[in-house]
């Protein structure tokens, strides 16, 4: 339904679980799970290390997600002592890599703090109501159909069909299509979604009328009824409402990174990179300057 900005996906992907490192004061919160030496292994690290899990174990049952991640806590205890003993903790590689992800995980809480924990209902509400305004509502037609094989029982069926027979019995007793149980029934749909002749034939029709002639397509012969016509209805705000968030979420980011450039302008010194960055980092232009509508076809 809602069209993302190419950034968005960047923007939240960073969040990287969106937790934090801090542990909880009371003992009794967070308790010792294991201990590696003398170094212990709390249940606040024992979450952060699930939540970094690989995804192909997220259908794990909990208590083996447990065992993955504390198997994983262990590991990294072990050789990180190992790695100190050898004094990497003080090397230039180490420490450049460990500001790198300082700076990451501060990004991420600071997006968590401003963004995700700052989205309300009535912001989503709000944007909610804004994009369903924006939709053109297409037209709908609920129809039904018998589906045979050749023209002559297509007719004969329309003969029976104006000599006042029910068209959901003679779907259930002679159409050829696997839903003739339920009367021919194809529910609600818009263009785009039936084959071209199939399309053409349906939406010509009046609603509680069906068709005169047999319409062919490639899996035999139709016989349509129209049952009724409407505007195709927008999706109820608890369908979409993950998506809107993230639109919402879009925004703040975008709006916190501007603030950001404002008070430290970016200056790129390699000139290929220069080239890229502000290619990738173009503004998306304005709705009527060569933009897709704010809002696409439903997701």
């Amino acid at each position: 339904m809602f069209k993302y900005s190419k950034l968005a996906a960047v923007a939240l992907i960073a969040i990287a679980a969106a937790g934090t490192g801090a542990r909880a004061q009371d003992a009794a919160a967070d308790p010792v799970v294991a201990k590696v030496g003398a170094v212990e292994i709390h249940e606040s690290e024992l979450k952060l290390a699930m939540a970094g899990l690989d995804p192909q174990l997220a259908n794990l049952p909990e208590e083996q997600k447990r065992v993955a991640a504390l198997s994983s806590i262990i590991d990294v205890k072990l050789l990180a002592a190992d790695a100190d003993k050898e004094g990497l903790r003080d090397s230039d590689d180490f420490k450049q890599r460990l500001a790198f992800l300082t700076d990451r995980e501060l990004h991420n809480a600071y997006f968590k703090k401003h963004v995700v924990d700052a989205v309300t209902p009535e912001e989503v509400k709000a944007r909610y109501d804004k994009e369903i305004a924006a939709i053109t509502p297409e037209d709908e037609i609920h129809a039904r159909h018998i589906l045979v094989k050749t023209e002559d029982e297509a007719k004969a069926i329309i003969k029976d069909l104006d000599a006042g027979k029910d068209f959901v019995e003679i779907a259930k007793e002679k159409s050829t299509d696997p839903n003739k149980s339920e009367g021919g029934d194809l529910g609600y749909f818009g263009k785009g979604r039936m084959v071209p002749e199939f399309e053409e034939a349906a939406f010509a029709l009046e609603k509680g009328t069906y068709s005169k002639v047999p319409v062919k397509t490639q899996f035999g012969y139709h016989v349509i009824k129209v049952e009724d016509k409407r505007k195709q209805q927008p999706p109820a705000l608890d369908q979409v409402e993950p998506q809107v968030r993230q639109l919402i979420m879009r925004d703040k980011y975008m709006e916190l990174l501007e603030k950001a450039k404002a008070e430290a302008p970016v200056d790129i010194q390699d000139p290929a990179l220069k080239t890229a960055y502000d290619a990738v980092n173009k503004p998306e232009p304005e709705a009527g300057e060569d933009a897709a509508p704010a809002t696409e076809g439903q997701q």
